[in-house]
């Protein structure tokens, strides 16, 4: 145990604490941390670092200075005025703040570490036992230093075979494939700090390359970027992604140059699989992209697919680099959405992207994301919106035949305003053979099989997206969702219960809640449960179901009436749903062909609803289940 001013070193159980506070800091930035603070006062060069904690693996010294930067953030240490690590420029680094060894100090003498029930400690000559082993274990699979990129796929394959490891957390939940992967957002490490959405599109555009290769369960883009701007130990974030390996890195850009890091880490133990440092111009960074994704998947996809593997395809390239840098600020503010002014701005960086370069297919299909955002969202005209967003799919599409996000967006179109299921499932089949790890087509696939009253596979599919996207809020609503619409009352509770833990302010799931409650004849506390939604239509629709449900008649014609007022443009399809619960069968068929005029996007979620039970029997539900083309 060794501390320096507020911090101490717990080495038996290798973590770093703050007076009682356990701080967080990824494996090698600790180790770094611990060889310094066991060094105090003397200059450890590069070489040291690379000789003593990195024996039999290469890697860049770039991450050297990498990781520094980390343990300075966790300490709140500045490089212009040190109080623990100071640099010696083009030498090394020196521990300069004092270092009081507490394991030689009396038992009186040791403040106690906070502790938690049933929590064990390794001693440190087991710990450093084990450790040597793992260093034998990987000196016989051979010397990494010096070996070409195929060598390294063969030992990082080699070492990727546990499914369940204790750590001092807990058990960390592996899926039974244990090629797994999450790629965090990249750090802006520019010195304007000006370049995230270049760092983040980067981090996108590898997500997407890996989505492509078969059988490498490909964390969503929702659940990694949970981590964007943190410090957390990696074993934490495998534990939480349920992977068994990340990709991170860092983006610095000073004009045209550009320096990317990325390290592909094994989370368990953080033993580093494969590292690269690329300096580059601008125009080069297509390239570094694919070099950056092969050479991950290389390391990670050769013992499931084997030698003779076909390399993958990334995404399709703009000879223009404005137009590409145009096109991932947009992308950046799309995935902002769904609020006006971010999705008026992806709608302005896409145009401008297309008009630089009016053949990058991306730019099209990102353009038409956002105008059906736009659609779906009561922005712009339905009619005209769906038009629009379904051109430039298709536009995409005969630019690059290949794209995935393409045949997405217009297979949402084909689902909301079409309404050809089968279209929809030829443009989904498409993308789900170009990204079969994607976990955009499997979202896609639940709701059709929702659409078409298939709920046990739209659950079944809701549970794959729940694994890959495990952080996402909105994952765990869906399914949810799901849940009730077939009676699994309970198990829809955990699922929206988690929905909020990730993000108390989720749209929907109170609602949802409330009509829990009151299909389980509990219409009081649904009224309760009602008044935490934060979705203004939402809460009205649920208040009319409760009050009605109370028997509270005048109120929940209130509450309707309200509805109608103030959202009957984009909620005609909610009005329709209350009027069927409250057995009005006119006035719902009434709001149903209203909400069938406006293309309403929430109409071919019909034959799912539980809502319209009391129309079933009535001929005029299977006629309009007939003018949608839903199965009767």
């Amino acid at each position: 145990m060794k501390s320096f001013q507020a911090f101490r070193l717990d080495t038996p159980n290798q973590c770093l604490w703050r007076a009682q506070e356990r701080v967080a800091i990824p494996p090698k930035p600790y180790d770094m941390l611990r060889y310094l603070v066991e060094n105090p006062g003397r200059l450890v060069t590069q070489d040291e670092f690379l000789e003593k904690l990195w024996p039999d693996t290469y890697v860049n010294p770039e991450l050297i200075r990498k990781y520094i930067l980390d343990i300075r953030k966790v300490l709140g240490d500045r490089p212009d005025k040190p109080e623990f690590i100071e640099t010696v420029t083009k030498r090394g680094y020196r521990f300069i703040a004092p270092v009081v060894d507490e394991s030689a100090a009396g038992p009186g003498e040791l403040n106690p570490l906070p502790t938690k029930p049933g929590h064990e400690t390794i001693e440190d000559g087991a710990r450093e036992a084990a450790r040597s082993g793992r260093e034998r274990s990987t000196a016989k699979r051979g010397l990494w230093k010096f070996i070409l990129l195929p060598l390294l796929a063969l030992a990082a394959a080699a070492g990727i075979g546990r499914e369940l490891r204790l750590t001092r957390n807990g058990p960390i939940i592996r899926s039974s494939n244990n090629t797994s992967i999450a790629v965090l957002p990249f750090a802006d490490m520019s010195p304007g700090k000006d370049q995230e959405y270049f760092s983040d599109g980067l981090a996108e555009q590898l997500i997407d390359g890996l989505a492509k290769v078969p059988r490498l369960k490909v964390v969503g883009r929702s659940s990694a970027f949970q981590f964007k701007g943190k410090n957390e130990d990696l074993r934490e974030v495998g534990r939480k992604l349920g992977v068994t390996n990340v990709l991170d890195g860092s983006v610095r850009r000073d004009g045209n140059h550009v320096r990317i890091t990325a390290e592909l880490i094994k989370v368990d133990d953080g033993f580093q699989l494969w590292s690269q440092t690329y300096d580059r111009e601008i125009n080069d960074i297509f390239a570094v992209q694919d070099e950056i994704a092969r050479a991950a998947t290389e390391a990670l996809q050769l013992k499931l697919l084997g030698t003779n593997s076909e390399p993958i395809a990334l995404v399709s390239r703009s000879t223009n680099t404005e137009a590409y840098q145009a096109y991932l600020q947009g992308q950046y503010f799309n995935e902002h959405g769904p609020n006006k002014e971010d999705l008026i701005k992806a709608l302005a960086y896409s145009d401008q992207a297309i008009k630089l370069d009016e053949k990058y297919a991306p730019a099209w299909a990102l353009r038409a994301s956002a105008q059906l955002a736009m659609t779906e969202g009561g922005l712009t005209d339905v009619a005209e919106g769906f038009q629009r967003a379904r051109d430039d799919a298709e536009r995409a599409i005969a630019l690059d035949p290949t794209l995935t996000s393409a045949y997405l967006v217009l297979a949402k179109t084909q689902i909301n305003c079409d309404w050809n299921w089968d279209a929809a499932n030829t443009s989904i089949t498409k993308a789900a053979a170009l990204e079969p790890g994607s976990v955009e087509v499997l979202r896609i696939r639940s709701y059709r099989a929702r659409i078409l009253g298939d709920l046990d596979q739209a659950i079944k599919l809701r549970e794959q997206v729940v694994t890959l996207d495990p952080l996402s809020s909105n994952s765990h609503y869906r399914l949810g969702y799901l849940l009730y619409a077939v009676g699994r009352y309970d198990e829809a509770r955990a699922a929206l219960q988690k929905a909020l833990e990730l993000n108390p302010q989720s749209s929907y799931v109170h609602l949802t809640l409330d009509k829990i409650l009151i299909a389980e004849g509990n219409p009081q506390q649904a009224l309760v449960e009602i008044e935490k939604e934060p979705s203004a239509w939402g809460k009205l629709t649920g208040e009319a179901l409760a009050y009605h449900s109370l028997g509270r008649e005048q109120d929940s014609n209130a509450a309707l009436a309200d509805l109608i007022a103030k959202h009957r443009t984009t909620s005609a399809y909610q009005v329709a749903q209350v009027y069927s619960f409250r057995g009005e069968a006119d006035k719902s068929f009434e709001w149903l062909e209203y909400a069938y005029k406006q293309r309403d996007p929430g109409l071919p979620e019909i034959k799912s609803n539980p809502l319209f039970k009391k129309l079933y029997r009535d001929p005029r539900y299977t006629e309009f289940l007939k003018k949608m083309r839903l199965p009767t």
